[in-house]
């Protein structure tokens, strides 16, 4: 039988109530991981929490109830993976705000409210996780940025420029604690059918059916991701088989960065 890839691991996830963030959470304790999951929205996280020991029951689930810009809650979230698991391995960043203000728009309250989550609370997540990530010995660092970093569009101005600030401090964090031995990577998701999505649709009474064909332009494979298409990659980085892996940004978009 093989060996779970994460055995022994302690991960925390933010953003990890639903979409990426619990379909990398499933992984995780699919491969043997102790998760410590953080989210803004209680309810949905108490709700995958149940999810998770019901699938799993002999796994190591923790959650708090936080947002990720407030540092002291971050602070708090490493300590409980330090007071109940000895250490932490393994930070995934993929608690994200979005905004649809376009560039001549967008407020200096807008940008503030969005570098404060996109960046700020990344930044808060990194420097809290840094000493424990260290001490591992093997810390990985997975930051999950988006296609739009590299690629143009109209009305995101916001989130696009937060989501490619991401990716230069993800190469900046590689260089810094190469010797340490903490890796940091990124991804970027594609067109990704979460939660998020179906519920913004339905507000606007659209169904599943008219979602899923609005995308098949915006990838080379001409559909959405499901969540579990980008966690995947996320449990890769995130592994020991990504050793020899680190400032790399990862494209999983179904080729949307090539069109």
């Amino acid at each position: 039988m093989t060996t779970p890839r994460l055995l022994n691991k302690t991960a925390l996830i933010t953003g990890s109530a639903a979409g990426i963030g619990a379909a990398s959470a499933r992984l995780f304790c699919q491969e043997g991981a102790a998760l410590m999951l953080v989210d803004a929205n209680a309810q949905a996280l108490a709700s995958t929490r149940q999810r998770l020991l019901g699938e799993f029951p002999n796994a190591s689930v923790f959650t708090l109830a936080a947002n990720v810009t407030d540092e002291a809650q971050a602070q708090s979230a490493v300590a409980r993976c330090i007071a109940e698991r000895g250490g932490l391995d393994i930070l995934v960043n993929n608690a994200a705000m979005r905004n649809y203000s376009a560039a001549a728009n967008a407020t200096p309250e807008e940008w503030q409210a969005m570098v404060s989550v996109n960046l700020v609370g990344m930044s808060n997540y990194c420097r809290a996780a840094l000493p424990a990530l260290r001490s591992s010995g093997s810390g990985s660092i997975v930051n999950v940025s988006s296609c739009y970093a590299v690629a143009g569009r109209r009305g995101m101005a916001l989130y696009d420029a937060t989501k490619a600030a991401q990716l230069a401090y993800t190469r900046t964090l590689a260089f810094e604690e190469a010797e340490h031995g903490v890796r940091a990577n990124a991804i970027c998701p594609g067109s990704t059918l979460t939660d998020f999505h179906v519920e913004r649709a339905q507000v606007v009474g659209k169904s599943l059916e008219q979602l899923k064909v609005e995308r098949k332009d915006t990838s080379l494979i001409g559909r959405w991701a499901h969540p579990e298409e980008v966690a995947w990659p996320i449990l890769w980085f995130a592994s020991s088989e990504a050793s020899f892996i680190t400032g790399t940004t990862l494209m999983v978009d179904g080729g949307l960065h090539i069109m």
